[in-house]
């Protein structure tokens, strides 16, 4: 008996190859997602590192709001969310009603609540990778168990125990276990790729969020000099 995959595709019960072409969407879903985030993290790497070496020369000469307009041009960066969020609360301080150390603590409220927001749309895509990476094995575990009940079946039918009347069964029994796996170890290598990428951009945005409070520390000290 011939049993390469278009064979066992062929003598597959239906419930079996609703399954296999679940694994599949599930499987396509995940190398999405993969480079989607791909995409977006590296836009995010790229621009923050422009944005850091720009900023930094405006701040030196105290350009708040040409600051705050050179964020505007860097939509996909991490660093300049939270770095705008800071400045454009800091500039109202300074021009509103808030004044001295409550400006500043203004504006390292904002940088965390950009923070957190920033950080919550980097993980867009992350939950379904998990999901995906921890019911795959059980899904293609089910096809697994409904082509062994086939086999049983067959040797029952026939009344023997010849590999003929289990080989298609097994097949496709090895074949759910075999997808499932596929599907979720690379979910599982995706969804840790990118947390550990997150980590590092949690990273970046704190130290250029502690940087800039120290600089919005020393522009109310200098004042107040």
């Amino acid at each position: 008996m011939t049993m390469d995959w278009a064979h066992i595709w062929s003598v597959m019960s239906p419930l079996v190859k609703g399954i296999m072409l679940l694994l599949i969407f599930l499987s396509i879903y995940s190398v999405a997602v993969f480079i989607e985030r791909l995409l977006t993290f590296s836009k995010a790497r790229k621009q923050s590192v422009k944005f850091a070496l720009e900023i930094g020369q405006l701040l030196k000469q105290d350009k708040i709001r040409e600051g705050i307009d050179l964020a505007k041009k860097y939509k996909e960066s991490h660093v300049a969310k939270v770095v705008s969020a800071g400045l454009l609360e800091f500039n109202y301080g300074e021009h509103g009603t808030t004044v001295g150390h409550d400006t500043v603590a203004a504006a390292e409220r904002a940088i965390e609540r950009s923070a957190l927001m920033t950080t919550a749309d980097m993980k867009k895509g992350l939950g379904g990778l998990a999901t995906i990476a921890t019911t795959a094995p059980f899904i293609g575990l089910f096809a697994t168990v409904i082509g062994i009940i086939r086999s049983f079946a067959g040797m029952a039918a026939t009344g023997t125990g010849g590999l003929g009347a289990v080989s298609a069964g097994i097949a496709e029994a090895l074949y759910g276990t075999a997808a499932g796996l596929g599907v979720a170890i690379p979910a599982v290598w995706f969804y840790n790729y990118f947390l550990n990428k997150i980590e590092r951009f949690q990273v970046e945005m704190s130290n250029s969020s502690s940087e800039l409070v120290d600089y919005f520390l020393k522009r109310q000290a200098a004042k107040a000099a």
